[in-house]
């Protein structure tokens, strides 16, 4: 018997070499480091903001929100993280690297990248940011072949566009927020055709101005524009401060103009009432009228005359008068409503 269970633990033609049983522990290793890599590759987790996208054998089959979930282990399924609440950016004209705790800027590495031409025919360097969110995973990984780089595209194409209709002081200066609106605007519209899935939220002009080489000429022609706007800035003052006082000295021209008419009219109506009065008493006592009018005339007259003669056919000689002339006496004084 003791022979028998030596030849059977030695292995033989009648049974199996039992010696091999030591390697059981190997295959329980085996078989447990199978099970982890199981569970290990069956469970997974999607943080908050965001959904996974998942593939069956690279074939879309659903889409799960935040927290822990199933899928097939070993690969045939897979889980694609994407953030659909978290705004993301693309930096275009320059480019921030992170160095520990901060952040430097940084050239692009496309030199041309930020160089526009403007409708007026001018030179600007433009550097950009695009805020975007993601609000269709499914589109966004499956509708284009890369997003990213898509995107990008898009946004210097529409930037070009929208830069090569403006002057080029519409883009440095007040046109600036018209010209992000319209990049905008164009994004949205080019992506939806996409169907890209990815809203842009904002863009924003970081940083305009001339390139480096025509810096100089292009500051000598600002200077120029300054100067034009203050001279005319000046000449409207003047003419601010001029028409005003012409007016004004029009208006009291006109005041007095028409004052004087009214004086004259008024100066008119009182001679003719005061001549209808007159002739009135003139009707009455035709005779005295006439004589007080002769007087009155003469009155007025003689003052001015400084010699005045007498000629009577029964007089050999020239007989002189009293002489009321400016060197002869004066004539008596008027009393108070006598003419």
């Amino acid at each position: 018997m003791a022979e028998r269970w030596e030849v059977i633990m030695q292995g033989g033609p009648k049974g199996p070499d039992l010696r091999n049983l030591r390697r059981v522990p190997w295959l329980w290793l085996i078989l447990g480091l199978l099970v982890v890599l199981i569970l290990w590759t069956s469970f997974y987790t999607v943080e908050a903001g965001q959904v996974a996208l998942i593939l069956r054998f690279g074939k879309f089959v659903r889409e799960e929100g935040p927290g822990l979930h199933f899928k097939l282990p070993l690969g045939m399924e897979s889980a694609i993280h994407v953030p659909v609440e978290r705004s993301l950016k693309e930096e275009f004209g320059f480019r921030t690297v992170s160095i520990g705790q901060r952040t430097e800027y940084a050239p692009p590495k496309n030199p041309e990248e930020p160089v526009m031409l403007t409708g007026d025919l001018s030179i600007v360097d433009i550097e950009w940011i695009v805020q975007y969110r993601i609000i269709d995973p499914y589109q966004y990984l499956f509708h284009m072949h890369n997003p990213i780089k898509t995107l990008r595209d898009i946004s210097q194409a529409a930037m070009r566009q929208v830069v090569g209709d403006h002057t080029v002081d519409e883009v440095l200066t007040f046109g600036r927020e018209q010209v992000a609106f319209q990049v905008k605007t164009l994004m949205q519209q080019i992506l939806d055709t996409y169907n890209s899935g990815i809203k842009v939220e904002n863009i924003e002009l970081e940083n305009v101005q001339p390139p480096d080489p025509v810096k100089p000429a292009f500051h000598e022609v600002n200077q120029a524009k300054q100067q034009q706007e203050q001279l005319i800035n000046e000449a409207w003052e003047a003419y601010n401060r001029a028409i005003p006082q012409a007016e004004g000295e029009a208006k009291q021209m006109l005041a007095e103009a028409e004052g004087y008419a009214i004086e004259v009219v008024n100066n008119a109506r009182g001679d003719a009432r005061r001549f209808l009065s007159m002739l009135q008493e003139y009707r009455k006592a035709p005779d005295v009228t006439r004589y007080r009018i002769f007087l009155e005339t003469m009155m007025d007259i003689l003052p001015q005359v400084e010699n005045i003669y007498v000629i009577d056919e029964n007089t050999r000689q020239l007989m002189p008068l009293l002489n009321f002339g400016p060197s002869g006496p004066k004539p008596p004084a008027k009393k108070g409503g006598e003419r």
